[in-house]
């Protein structure tokens, strides 16, 4: 199996629905901005696909879902929240310039949600496809998980419409991913007249930050990353407070309980010092074998694609994680998620689109012949 000749798609129409995207801007958490970014990204759907886009209601934001009609058979999946604040445009405004597309968003992940639109639209039939933009990924997916691992299962194949890895290379693994929160309570004292009489948070989270990084074995990928401390306020007082924030990556099931179970039994090093802990992996890790048949289908279309496993994070962890294959990095071609020198490569649009439309056919066809 080959992708058909590459059916021609306007690369400039899909850049003109691109800056519409852009040009919204739409920070994560910010429901206003959220709420009119969901209803530009339906109105692009249903000018290109028909039909009608559904907009869900949730605390962080609307969330967009489309659907072809028909057995679900494939979820095509994205965002519409992006993590740049409102006013970024204005310092970075949308621009194509030397084969390069830039502006807040245009890599994670709003070109990838164009490529997937456009892509569908080469297809005659639209039935079993289904389309889900959500508002929260780039906050953890709390509101949209439940909706994502339903219509997941319901499909039975999904296709994840995140940025590429370096090179072009479709993301067939990802680690699992989460964040630790651990507060310090110590008691103030004056540092000068009796620093004896009070208990050091500092010191205290000073001791953690080391037992927490100790936690780490990156020889079998797993990191954990102290990220953000703070204490005290005041030069001359002994500090009460403290806190300190870890980052953790995983690529086994096995290696996230042992983690959490880690941060669950940390324990003072300082009498009368007291901790709490928060947080969890938020994100399973997704494992290569879960994207196996849905990549080899992908190299089969485009010939000398690559994969690639990566340590960040996406909606295709949850997926994956209740059993559903997944291919995730089918966005984009470009750069520099989460900085302002992001970008989308122009030249590699039309491909990107056309292997959506490969990728749909052949799933379909598979189902078939089942």
């Amino acid at each position: 199996m080959t992708m058909r000749a590459v059916v021609h798609v306007s690369v400039d129409a899909m850049i003109e629905d691109l800056r519409t995207l852009v040009e919204i801007e739409s920070p994560s958490r910010d429901l206003d901005a959220l709420a009119v970014s969901a209803k530009t990204v339906a109105s692009v759907i249903e000018n290109r696909l028909g039909g009608q886009a559904v907009l869900i209601e949730s605390e962080t934001g609307p969330h967009v879902h489309w659907s072809g009609g028909g057995e679900p058979q494939v979820l095509i999946l994205g965002h519409h929240d992006t993590v740049f604040p409102l006013g970024t445009l204005e310092r970075r405004p949308f621009a194509v310039e030397d084969g390069r597309v830039t502006g807040p968003g245009v890599f994670d992940m709003l070109g990838g949600l164009v490529q997937a639109v456009h892509g569908l639209a080469l297809l005659d039939d639209l039935s079993g496809v289904e389309i889900l933009v959500t508002a929260d990924e780039e906050i953890g997916s709390p509101s949209s998980r439940a909706l994502i691992e339903e219509r997941a299962l319901a499909c039975g194949a999904v296709l994840v419409f995140e940025g590429a890895a370096d090179g072009g290379a479709l993301k067939t693994g990802r680690k699992g991913c989460g964040s630790f929160h651990v507060s310090v309570a110590g008691r103030a004292s004056h540092a000068g007249l009796e620093p004896e009489a009070g208990v050091n948070a500092l010191i205290e989270a000073a001791h953690l930050v080391l037992d927490i990084a100790a936690f780490g074995r990156p020889e079998i990928g797993t990191t954990v990353t102290p990220t953000v401390a703070s204490a005290g306020g005041v030069d001359n007082v002994v500090p009460a407070e403290a806190t300190v924030t870890a980052d953790v990556r995983v690529e086994s099931a096995r290696e996230q309980a042992r983690i959490e179970s880690a941060f669950a039994a940390l324990a003072p090093h300082l009498e009368d010092a007291e901790i709490s802990v928060q947080g969890s992996i938020g994100r399973p890790p997704m494992p290569e074998s879960a994207s196996a048949d849905l990549f080899a289908v992908a190299q089969q279309l485009l010939p000398g694609l690559e994969g690639r496993s990566v340590g960040g994070g996406s909606d295709g962890n949850f997926t994956a994680a209740v059993g559903v294959p997944t291919l995730d990095g089918l966005g984009a071609v470009g750069g520099g998620a989460h900085a302002d020198h992001e970008y989308v490569l122009v030249e590699a649009m039309a491909e990107r689109a056309n292997l959506v439309a490969g990728l749909v056919r052949a799933i379909r066809d598979m189902n078939a012949g089942a």
